[in-house]
């Protein structure tokens, strides 16, 4: 959750700016200004994504511009959007101000109250990528084979994970200006996370050949940042298929991207113990201290 909560944040945190630069309330918006304040030669820009929503009304640009500087915590967010809501209850602006708050939540790594931003943004916009990917990562890691509903649990992430994918390039809304090159990455680390999510609800159900899958194409939409935890749990799905030699490769690249002590280095360290066991192969040596990437 965290690296794509940093990389999220960020934007979030641009989309509001952007925002408030470009709100234009309807009285403001005839064509006679539009033609008046257009350049003489507009370069053409290429398509984002979908438009950012637009206030109606000087007086709920004015609320909306005091909502998005409650940004001390996600909690102060969260209400600022809900006064907001049910003060302009049809404003196209609310479902930026849940997604602020649902990226606050994901950045303390509150995974109930993202979850319960990721709704409220779903509400407003079903086809939100960022909302998708958000409640099925909490769907995901916070169900159990005890829970009695996890059929149901695991089948609503799936189906979250699967429209993300169908929506990353029609429904993000850029801000204006970003690179081409960042909205690419942007783009890119939405879809990792999405193989990732439906990786793990395919190694969670023991299908293991579905689980490869998904995670090599996790790694592969974002190689720049390999997820150590994918890189993991890739190393435990060949693992169960017998597949000892390539798992044990994934399971040094866990290593190595890891630090001993964290979660996601112990377990690495087991896994690759493991599997050095079994095929006689020669475990990875980390990077020496202060070279390592940041963990989980």
């Amino acid at each position: 959750m965290k690296r794509v909560a940093k990389v999220l944040a960020v934007l979030a945190v641009a989309s509001l700016a952007s925002a408030q630069q470009q709100q234009t309330p309807a009285s403001q918006s005839s064509p006679a200004n539009q033609q008046k304040n257009a350049p003489a030669n507009p370069a053409p820009t290429p398509p984002q994504g979908k438009r950012l929503p637009q206030a109606k009304t000087q007086a709920e640009f004015e609320a909306y511009k005091t909502a998005t500087a409650a940004t001390a915590d996600a909690a102060t967010m969260e209400k600022a959007a809900d006064d907001f809501a049910a003060k302009f209850p049809e404003s196209e602006l609310r479902v930026l101000l849940y997604r602020a708050a649902m990226h606050g939540y994901q950045n303390a790594n509150n995974g109930d109250k993202m979850s319960t931003m990721a709704e409220a943004v779903l509400k407003l916009d079903p086809d939100d990528p960022e909302a998708l990917i958000g409640e099925a990562e909490v769907l995901v890691e916070r169900t159990r084979d005890t829970d009695l509903d996890k059929d149901q649990r695991w089948g609503r992430a799936q189906q979250y994970a699967q429209h993300s994918l169908e929506t990353i390039d029609t429904d993000v809304v850029i801000p204006a200006g970003t690179p081409q090159e960042r909205v690419d990455a942007y783009k890119n680390l939405m879809r990792s996370s999405a193989y990732s999510i439906l990786g793990a609800l395919a190694l969670n159900q023991d299908k293991f050949s579905d689980a490869e899958g998904y995670f090599r194409k996790s790694i592969d939409a974002y190689p720049a940042q390999p997820d150590p935890v994918v890189v993991l749990r890739l190393a435990i799905a060949l693992d169960k298929q017998e597949k000892y030699a390539d798992g044990l490769k994934q399971a040094n690249r866990a290593v190595e991207l890891t630090q001993d002590g964290t979660v996601a280095g112990k377990l690495a360290r087991q896994e690759r113990d493991r599997l050095v066991q079994l095929t006689g192969g020669i475990p990875a040596t980390p990077a020496p201290a202060g070279n390592n990437p940041p963990t989980h």
